[in-house]
């Protein structure tokens, strides 16, 4: 399960993001309170507008973020990134300490910070093949994500304590420092120990290349249709986390971060179950999605508090099931001379679909009430997992056979699919 830990670069740049992503997470659910309880009256349409100028740069900028990660050197670009963003919560930590922070600062900071982080996603997510050997990829990936969930799993309890007892601004100064932690890791990196492939040249290195091998790869596209519709519309905790512990249950402070670390919970299980794996499984995408659909019906539908809680677990698990195999699957079967530019377009749909999805699902909380806004992320969730067997009977011939009253499902491949799929084992082995 923690293979990829035995190399020491992985080790260093690990022990380096989960303090810095414990940080980051203390800032979104510190971010989030202030907006909705101290800056508005329990406005969810600007938590999501937040989200909204915090993602929406993923988009706009893809072209040219996805050049930077295939064309420039990612070490020195994500030290570059991070030493900016945490310049940015040093600023909006000041102006809110000295009690001076307004509604429109934190949207002009939430705009800034997503066009950092708009360079900083994608070649952080690429920079991972270049600390560990292709067979380990996978697994880094989905310990990756095990690392940022445990740090969800802590930074909200954490933020949601010291919001209330010493208030956002501190949080704030709290993850400007956590940055120094990925820097240092980035320094003490053993650069000759890099797996390094070579390049983008002039002939690879066009903007629209990306774009051309993604619709080449009917594989990495149904992938791409199923992570824009349950980012877009499905991963919108901010608003239901916090619209759901302030409306409906009336609790505090402590009580919100207190449900963001315990659907984290279900997070890291997700993403530990992940890393166990040789290799992501595409039947996990749709059984993620279909289950994800499941988690958010369930809790749209609880009465109480605890339970609330106990249904973010499911939601937890499915959604980092369903992110961490569409992650890793993209990553291991990518020309690795194009896989920052594909990734920024994974990225870019991943994030970049928050702009469309957050304001809309905020609107429906402040209309309708938060647990239609649930309902919006079940309905994402179960429309991703029809686009998934939609995929299966076009392209991998899945039919449904009923046999004595029992239906049966059986699912060949068809030889198309075969050349597909010895295609992407061999990029994977040149990745290595």
């Amino acid at each position: 399960m923690f293979r990829s830990l035995a190399g020491l670069n992985y080790r260093i740049w690990a022990a380096g993001a989960i303090v810095s992503n414990v940080g980051t997470w203390m800032q979104r659910t510190a971010q989030d309170w202030i907006v909705l309880t101290q800056l508005t009256h329990n406005n969810a349409a600007a938590v999501g507008f937040v989200m909204a100028l915090q993602f929406g740069p993923q988009l706009l900028l893809l072209p040219v973020t996805g050049w930077a990660a295939d064309r420039l050197d990612r070490r020195k670009l994500l030290m570059a990134t991070q030493a900016a963003m945490g310049t940015l919560g040093l600023g909006l930590g000041i102006l809110t300490v000295t009690g001076v922070v307004q509604l429109w600062h934190v949207y002009v900071f939430a705009l800034l910070l997503g066009c950092v982080a708009a360079f900083d996603a994608p070649a952080r997510q690429t920079f991972v093949s270049e600390l560990v050997a292709g067979p380990n990829l996978s697994n880094a990936v989905a310990l990756n994500s095990a690392s940022f969930n445990v740090a969800r799993l802590i930074g909200p309890a954490v933020a949601g304590l010291l919001t209330a007892v010493v208030g956002a601004g501190w949080v704030f100064l709290i993850n400007a420092a956590t940055f120094g932690a990925v820097l240092l890791s980035l320094k003490f990196l053993r650069t000759d120990k890099f797996f390094r492939t070579d390049r983008a040249g002039k002939k690879r290195g066009g903007l629209v290349e990306g774009f051309r091998y993604v619709r080449r790869r009917p594989d990495i596209m149904v992938i791409l249709v199923m992570v824009f519709l349950i980012g877009t519309f499905g991963l919108n905790f901010p608003i239901f986390i916090s619209t759901m512990s302030v409306s409906v249950f009336h609790k505090g402070a402590g009580e919100f971060g207190l449900l963001s670390s315990i659907m984290a919970i279900g997070s890291v299980v997700g993403a530990l179950l992940s890393a166990r794996r040789e290799r992501p499984r595409v039947s996990l995408l749709f059984a993620g999605a279909a289950f994800f659909g499941f988690g958010c019906a369930v809790a749209a539908v609880m009465p109480e508090y605890w339970l609330f809680a106990l249904a973010l677990i499911i939601i937890g698990i499915s959604s980092q099931t369903l992110m961490t195999t569409a992650n890793g699957t993209v990553q291991m079967t990518t020309d690795p001379q194009l896989r920052g530019r594909v990734m920024a377009i994974y990225m870019a749909i991943f994030m970049g679909g928050t702009p469309i999805g957050a304001p809309i699902v905020g609107w429906v909380a402040d209309t309708f009430g938060p647990r239609w806004a649930l309902g919006v992320g079940a309905a994402s969730g179960f429309a991703a997992a029809l686009v998934g067997v939609f995929y299966l009977v076009k392209y991998r011939n899945l039919r449904l056979r009923v046999q004595a009253w029992r239906p049966r499902f059986t699912l060949d491949a068809r030889e198309e699919v075969r050349e597909e799929l010895a295609e992407s084992e061999a990029t994977a082995a040149r990745a290595s």
